[in-house]
């Protein structure tokens, strides 16, 4: 089996996203094809509700899904469809935009450390228009696989004989939560046709067989071809998030909440949202 080698890490930037929220964004508003079909990828986190109370007020999404996975915290949400709820500690909420959904995401205040992820996936062509749809993931619902120095929780994808409970998904991604064990070392089998991340977020470890690049909390390892993930945790542990997924290869044009095709296309949405008629039935 030929391991992946380590592309590049790619560290990730504080910005001010939302009506105020202090985020770290991994990945996002760069070259996209380098993590294709992922557009973006946020972690949010932060003892301090100052910075992010001010949350995510009514905004739009077309083109793609939005992967909100909980850590620690409680976050409210609300959109076009009529969905309303609460996302807790250990959640997911998976929200396929399709043709076009307005929504909002509200933190509430937490006594602790709120923290998380907002994973932004592209949906193809054929399925840019979709319609919308809405999942929430319960934390009891995201079964385990387990093997010599790590557990993984699966969220969408299959490892291991266990599947994920985010099913039907457009482009077959996996987005796995990885825990290794204080100074464990092994190799993850991966999907050849795949483009690999993991988004170290506790720990620290290597990707690299080699051990030349340690990838820290708030970094991101890019792997290249090959059929095997390598992993070395430090020994305080390591835990990680795991996204891969076959590269879609079609041409993006980004504005903000929406991903399109087509510049023309990016244009018709953002009129089509002022003059009310982004919604369709």
């Amino acid at each position: 089996m030929k391991t992946r080698e380590l592309k590049t890490v790619l560290d990730g930037n504080w910005v001010m996203e939302g009506a105020g929220v202090k985020l770290r964004r991994i990945f996002g508003f760069g070259d996209s094809s380098l993590t294709d079909p992922f557009l973006l990828l946020d972690n949010f986190g932060s003892p301090d509700p100052a910075d992010y109370i001010a949350g995510f007020p009514w905004h739009p999404h077309r083109g793609i899904e939005t992967v909100t996975y909980m850590l620690e915290g409680v976050v409210e949400h609300g959109d076009s469809l009529g969905n309303a709820g609460v996302i807790k500690s250990g959640q997911v909420q998976w929200m396929t935009a399709g043709s076009g959904i307005v929504h909002q995401e509200m933190p509430q205040v937490y006594d602790g450390v709120m923290r998380g992820f907002q994973l932004w996936t592209n949906l193809p062509r054929k399925h840019k228009m979709t319609a919308p749809r809405y999942r929430d993931i319960p934390a009891d619902a995201i079964p385990a696989a387990k093997g010599p120095g790590w557990t993984i929780k699966v969220i969408c994808g299959e490892y291991g004989g266990v599947t994920g409970p985010a099913e039907d998904i457009v482009i077959d991604p996996w987005f796995f939560d990885v825990k290794c064990d204080k100074g464990a070392q092994f190799e993850l089998k991966t999907r050849p046709a795949d483009n690999v991340l993991c988004c170290v977020f506790e720990g620290k470890g290597y990707f690299d067989r080699e051990k030349k690049r340690l990838v820290e909390p708030g970094q991101a390892a890019l792997l290249g071809s090959g059929e095997g993930l390598f992993c070395a945790a430090s020994p305080e542990g390591l835990r990680f998030m795991l996204m891969a997924g076959k590269p879609l290869e079609e041409p993006v044009a980004w504005r903000g909440p929406i991903v399109m095709n087509t510049e023309a296309e990016l244009r018709t949405a953002f009129e089509e949202y002022r003059d009310g008629t982004f919604i369709k039935k």
